[in-house]
């Protein structure tokens, strides 16, 4: 028998800013939000990443039991929209200056001799325990893989448009349900033993790994970051190669079931294809259509460089620690 849409239940709330969303979210719109926490709120915490989650799932399948008006309730909107202006600020005021679109993608090709990176870590002394929590934290995107990008291909033209959708096309399994990116991380968490349910793991990832999600979401809502949603797509497609190679070896050393290194190996030749893709057909050819945008593609690329660093330090930090890097321990 066919299944429905899947949804997940709502969180449980971490600050005063994400227990007004979700408390306002179990029962019809009608609420008026005070904005002054989310203005007071880290940006990068707990309470405001898991929040700007919760408005941005609204566009993606939404929670279960939660009416679908809230999704473009204007007062929802309207606290979104402060929330999204505190990160953004931060992001801005945490990034370097201005830089050559070119040169920041040279950047990405770069794989420094002496990388010191999760996926360098996981593949030379990582555990078994650290590698499935390395998989929780990443479901939180990879069960909805290339969804948010998708809002990309309405905003753009020509060769740009063409060309994502054909990197989209891969991602979304060649029209094969079964080979969809995100029905083969379903498989990679089951054969570590994790439960697949789509946001199954909310409550226990931070908000580091909430962080980079939340800027993919922002940025495909916005039709005036569509630069910035392709610059952060041309990031993850040109970086994931050499990563997924390190992982695979990684999860080959562990002798990991054979579903969890299919995931990675997937994305080596897929990815080292899209590479080329979206740096001279996507890139390329949006800037040389709206060279006012470049600007806007850099900051998709160092946001995304910024946030991944941090989650990054998370993780190492606390393994080096001897503890989880969930909020919840599995």
């Amino acid at each position: 028998m066919l299944q429905g849409l899947e949804t997940a239940v709502l969180p449980t709330a971490r600050g005063p800013v994400s227990d007004a969303v979700i408390t306002a979210l179990r029962s019809e719109p009608s609420v008026h939000f005070a904005p002054d926490e989310a203005r007071r709120a880290d940006p990068y915490g707990e309470d405001l990443q898991l929040a700007l989650h919760v408005c941005y799932e609204l566009h993606y399948r939404g929670f279960r039991g939660v009416s679908p008006d809230w999704e473009w309730d204007p007062e929802l909107i309207r606290l979104r929209s402060v929330m999204e202006r505190v990160f953004s600020d931060a992001l801005h005021a945490d990034l370097p200056g201005r830089a050559h679109i070119g040169d920041v993608l040279d950047e990405l090709l770069v794989e420094p001799v002496d990388g010191q990176g999760v996926s360098h870590y996981l593949r030379d002394e990582g555990q078994w325990w650290q590698m499935r929590e390395y998989f929780v934290h990443r479901s939180i995107y990879h069960l909805k893989e290339a969804d948010p990008h998708a809002w990309a291909i309405p905003r753009l033209t020509g060769r740009a448009k063409a060309a994502l959708v054909a990197v989209e096309f891969d991602e979304f399994g060649g029209g094969r349900g079964d080979r969809m990116h995100s029905q083969l991380y379903a498989r990679l968490l089951a054969g570590a033993s994790l439960e697949t349910g789509y946001l199954h793991y909310l409550d226990h990832v931070p908000a580091p790994i909430l962080a980079t999600v939340n800027l993919m979401s922002m940025c495909g809502l916005h039709r005036a970051l569509r630069g910035a949603l392709v610059g952060h797509f041309a990031a993850a497609e040109i970086t994931t190669a050499p990563s997924a190679a390190r992982l695979a070896k990684a999860l080959e050393r562990m002798d990991a079931h054979p579903d969890c290194i299919e995931f990675f190996t997937e994305h080596i030749e897929a990815d080292a294809v899209h590479e080329q893709v979206m740096r001279h057909d996507v890139v390329g050819d949006l800037v040389a259509r709206e060279p006012e945008l470049a600007d806007s593609i850099v900051f998709g690329v160092r946001a995304t460089e910024l946030l991944e660093q941090r989650l990054a330090d998370h993780l190492l930090g606390s393994w080096a620690a001897g503890r989880s890097s969930l909020i919840q321990q599995l």
